[in-house]
Parts: structure tokens; sequence; C-alpha cells
């Protein structure tokens, strides 16, 4: 391939391509494909242009973030939505805080599953994080509901790796990656992002960006159902 010269000339030499059929399936279950994907994001950077008319066939955009990711995003139905419930979300955006936070660049971008917790604790009091991940609870002894808080946020953690915005390690520990940024979208714009998503963590606010629909509340549904973020919306 000379300077200059498109690394893939048309649709079919794309979809030949080695990388297509895990990348498209990955995308197409909701996964955000980021810049420490290497292959596959080097993939669909090269094939971007032909990748775009190719979704938007099936009613999805396929969306290339500056912050470094890909994601598909339906706009009609041929693709099914994935949805985050209200935990998802709410975990979501005490990750994205992290993200955030400068002092996580000091860890390698990776934080501890009791970080999680202590940020939501930080912004709404443990009492208001426990109602919220245990919504159909009206009574409950302290000590269980702070353990299915931990389970619930476990969970939560492990659904959104699953849609790549964040990795979980062998370890149990949680790397952060770029995507988590979709989280923060509400905040973008403000002085500080990080200041204004925590006020919409403590408001309990948890839509996630406008083309996702009506906002939630994590405290006043049992499991609201949010479109996630991707094609996936995911």
């Amino acid at each position: 391939m000379t300077l200059g010269e498109p690394a893939f000339s048309d649709l079919r030499a794309v979809i030949e391509a080695e990388e297509f059929p895990d990348v498209d399936l990955a995308l197409r279950s909701g996964r955000h494909i980021g810049r420490d994907d290497e292959s596959w994001y080097a993939f669909l950077s090269d094939a971007q242009e032909q990748l775009e008319a190719f979704y938007r066939r099936y009613g999805c955009e396929l969306v290339h973030k500056t912050d470094g990711y890909f994601y598909l995003l339906p706009s009609g139905d041929k693709l099914p939505r994935r949805h985050l419930s209200a935990a998802d979300m709410l975990v979501g955006q005490a990750l994205a805080l992290l993200y955030l936070d400068p002092g996580t660049v000091q860890t390698g971008g990776v934080v501890g599953r009791d970080d999680v917790l202590a940020q939501l604790d930080g912004i709404l009091g443990t009492d208001a994080v426990i109602r919220a991940l245990n919504p159909k609870r009206k009574r409950y002894d302290e000590r269980v509901a702070q353990e299915t808080a931990r389970r619930k946020a476990a969970e939560a953690t492990r659904r959104l790796a699953g849609l790549g915005f964040v990795e979980v390690t062998a370890e149990g520990a949680i790397r952060l990656r770029p995507p988590l940024l979709r989280f923060a979208e509400p905040a973008r714009g403000a002085g500080s992002p990080a200041e204004a998503l925590a006020k919409l963590v403590a408001r309990g606010d948890v839509v996630m960006t406008e083309d996702e629909g009506e906002a939630e509340r994590p405290a006043g549904d049992d499991e609201a159902a949010q479109p996630a973020p991707s094609g996936d919306d995911g």
C-alpha cells in the first residue's frame, strides 16, 4: 500500500478482512472498541468509511469518538437496543468519575471494587447508595444491605465490562477505559466535567446522552431499563 492509498478499496475487501467477523459481532452485541483493543481499533479506523455506509443500511450509526473508541448506535429497529438498569448507570457514572479523577492516572487507570462504592458514598451518602442499589426493599438489615449493594455493584461492573466500558483483571481490579466518558456526556461543556457529573449523580440522573431517551432515577424504580450506551445501543 502506497502512502495516501486507502487501506481498503471497497466494502468487499473490508468484509473479507480477518478482523471483520469478530469486530462485527462485538459491535452488534453493544461492545465499545477502544484504542487499547489495538488490532480491532486499527481495523475500524482503516475501514471506517466503508463500515459507516454498511451499518447505515441496518439503521445504525458507527460512532467514532475523539476520546478514542467506536460503538454502534441503532436509530431504527433492525438491530436491537440493549438497556442498562438504573444500577448499571449509577455504577457507570461512578466509574466515569474515577476515570476523570487525576489521581487515577497514578494507578495506571486501575481501581479496586471498593473504590466504586466509596465514590458513590462520597457523593450520595451510604444510606442513599444502599437504597439506590436495593430499590425493592423498603426496610432492610444494614449489614445485609451493604453486602447486597457490593454484589449489585460487582454485577453492574461485569455487565459494563461486557460492553467494553471497563476491563476486570484476573486479580479482580477494574481497568478503566475511555468509553466510560459516554456516562459523562451530560456534563460535557461544563467548566469541570467531573464536578458536573458528580452533581448529576447526586440528583439521581442516570441519563447517558440525548440519544438515549428520558432520564430515570435509580432510587425510584425497581429495575429502570435505560438504553445502553451503544449498539448496545449498547
